[in-house]
């Protein structure tokens, strides 16, 4: 089978297509013109997506070697996102469905972060715990097979790469903030300042904002605001806050791993790329002996293959949108079990 993915979220276009599990292109376009503004404008992103989709789609063929009328399926993330780039790639697929009489897999995109690792040669073993951090989730979830999804926390507030971003901007790195942190904290040192871990009453839930309200105030108690940071100091303080971050997602990742039986452990979404989170999943794996798994950088930001990917297993469970299929801003409530 022949599946083309389409995702257009936020500020990456792409649109990939797999044969039978393979990868046969997958082309990525970022808009790098938000970083003069500090971050995604939306309707600056949906004109963008607009103007690359049909040359990367047409691209995408050529890579792949095949005629649009090979395509088997059609596939294109719904959501969650802003509203005008997701109706771009979802209304591009939807037409193309139409237009060659094929059937439509409307795809959620943090489900597609979820099974990411399945597109990696060494794949997840079911059941599975994954976290997937990116700038507008954090959720810990219990994978138990191609259908079943448990979350067991999600953050209260802010999301771990939102608050990169959110801290990134208080220390004047500049967007986006977690490269830039993470760059910085490479050469600074992560017990110059303790930031705290929130304690919640609920046993698997994250919290981002006191920490960036703990990093504030402590700019403001020692520097007055940004522009005093002396530019040695800022590493410190990148490294510190990364730290924090990097504790608190441990957190919780290390009690489910000891109340759950699970077979493996998967690091999904765009922060996942984060050098020392992915050290400290490593460490975790060791300790408790378990397989795990992490997405190439390609596949942990925002793409298409992982769009295709989890559209062929929707597919194969007899699961199909018709072309009345909407957007949607928020992950929607019911999508996961919860404990």
């Amino acid at each position: 089978m022949t599946i083309l993915g389409l995702e257009s979220s936020c500020d990456e276009t792409s649109v990939s297509i797999l044969q039978d599990g393979k990868i046969l292109s997958n082309i990525i376009s970022s808009q790098d013109f938000h970083v003069k503004y500090g971050g995604v404008v939306p309707e600056l992103s949906s004109r963008a997506h607009l103007q690359m989709i049909a040359p990367l789609f047409k691209q995408a063929l050529s890579e792949a070697d095949i005629k649009k009328e090979d395509l088997d399926l059609i596939s294109a993330t719904a959501g969650p996102g802003l509203i005008g780039a997701l109706l771009v790639g979802l209304n591009f697929g939807k037409a193309l469905a139409y237009s060659l009489n094929k059937p439509f897999v409307s795809v959620n995109h943090i489900e597609g972060h979820i099974y990411s690792g399945f597109l990696m040669d060494d794949k997840p073993e079911f059941p599975y715990l994954s976290l997937a951090v990116s700038g507008g989730h954090t959720l810990l979830l219990l994978v138990e097979d191609d259908l079943n999804i448990t979350k067991l926390g999600s953050t209260i507030d802010d999301a771990a790469g939102e608050a990169f971003d959110k801290v990134a901007k208080m220390i004047g790195l500049g967007y986006p903030g977690g490269p830039k942190v993470e760059e910085y904290s490479e050469r600074g040192n992560p017990n110059a300042v303790k930031f705290p871990v929130a304690k919640l009453k609920t046993e698997y839930d994250f919290s981002f904002s006191g920490l960036k309200t703990a990093v504030l105030r402590y700019i403001q108690k020692e520097y007055q605001n940004a522009e005093n940071i002396p530019e040695g100091d800022k590493p410190d303080i990148a490294a510190s806050f990364q730290d924090a971050v990097v504790r608190a997602l441990e957190k919780n990742v290390e009690k489910a791993i000891q109340n759950y039986d699970a077979k493996s452990l998967s690091l999904v979404g765009g922060v996942a790329a984060n050098k020392a989170i992915r050290k400290k999943f490593s460490e975790l794996a060791k300790k408790y002996d378990k397989k795990l798994v992490i997405p190439d950088i390609e596949f942990c930001g925002d793409n298409a293959a992982m769009i295709a990917y989890r559209a062929s297993i929707l597919y194969e469970n007899n699961i199909i949108s018709d072309l009345t299929a909407n957007a949607y801003a928020a992950l929607p409530k019911d999508i996961f079990k919860v404990l």
